[in-house]
């Protein structure tokens, strides 16, 4: 058993062990999921700037190989809106699936 002269230091030592053990088991994993989480951040915006960018091409080249008529250049908008929408419902549906 511990002498009264003890305790005082036992308590001291039973806080340190308490915020250590909080520091190293809840600081430090959210430390890192911050960093994680940035980068899934940035990830994401330079994947949305680059299928911007993709779009943009594709309707280009779409206005180059189409004849240069009025309807044709709506035809290359819709191609392209039907071409960028069916690549984002396969992605959703990738997503959404169960196998991972």
């Amino acid at each position: 058993m511990a002498e009264p002269k003890e305790i005082p230091q036992l308590v001291a030592e039973l806080v340190d062990m308490s915020k250590e053990y909080l520091r190293q088991e809840t600081l430090e994993p959210a430390k890192r999921l911050g960093k994680f989480a940035g980068m899934s951040l940035g990830a994401a915006v330079l994947f949305s700037f680059a299928a911007v960018l993709l779009t943009l091409g594709v309707f280009a080249l779409l206005r180059r190989l189409l004849p240069d008529t009025q309807w044709w250049a709506v035809g290359a908008r819709l191609f392209t809106a039907l071409g960028a929408g069916g690549a984002a419902a396969l992605i959703a549906w990738r997503m959404s699936s169960d196998d991972h």
